[in-house]
């Protein structure tokens, strides 16, 4: 596993389906060493903490290998290190591989795997297409977002090298699948609302579906 590129941007303001929107996803490779804080990498900025970065949503990242599938979506031209927003673009970190709370050493990083990406409308104006929202949410697809446990500095090239396994058998797809279509399995999602590291908007969500399921 590697880090293929790094990608940070500042906010901006734009214009989206004749709406004003401030967003900081348009990320641009960076080339050489980026600085990882606690809750940012350098050169980055979110653009609405009420629902992006913090500490659970420090750095975000997504694998290379899901454009294969957006091929059918999204014109090739549009699919670039940081297409999705993510700050690391990856090579062999997949959703169903990586469980919530797993350790990586990233550089001189340490990061904690967190929780899967929920998308929103700026993912419409960064790949042109507001249909892209909907079909980003169900396709089990998400990125991983990650905490700083200790901060350092990273680049592309990098290796990702797991140095801590979770003990809680809950994986990013596992959590991703709660915001896709039902039926839910009701024993995931028990694993889920068990997590003492869950969001508070997270364990309601959880929550609805888990008093519904069979």
């Amino acid at each position: 596993m590697h880090v293929l590129s790094v990608n940070t941007a500042l906010p901006q303001d734009v214009i989206w389906q004749g709406q004003p929107l401030r967003t900081s996803i348009n990320k641009q490779p960076v080339h050489g060493p980026v600085t990882v804080y606690a809750d940012h990498l350098a050169g980055d900025e979110q653009a609405d903490l009420r629902v992006h970065g913090g500490p659970d949503k420090a750095v975000y990242a997504y694998a290379q290998e899901h454009h294969a599938y957006w091929q059918q979506f999204i014109p090739a031209a549009r699919l670039v290190p940081g297409a999705f927003g993510e700050n690391l673009t990856t090579v062999g970190l997949l959703e169903d591989q990586v469980c919530v709370g797993d350790q990586f050493q990233v550089g001189t990083a340490i990061l904690v795997a967190q929780q899967p990406r929920q998308p929103c409308v700026k993912l419409g104006w960064r790949l042109q297409d507001a249909s892209l929202v909907r079909r980003f949410a169900e396709a089990g697809r998400s990125g991983i977002y990650f905490r700083v446990q200790q901060p350092g500095v990273l680049q592309a090239g990098d290796s990702l090298t797991l140095v801590a396994r979770s003990p809680y058998a809950v994986t990013m797809q596992d959590m991703a699948a709660v915001y896709a279509p039902g039926p839910h399995d009701p024993v995931k999602l028990a694993a889920i609302y068990a997590l003492p590291t869950l969001s508070a908007s997270w364990r309601e969500r959880v929550g609805r579906l888990l008093a519904t399921a069979g």
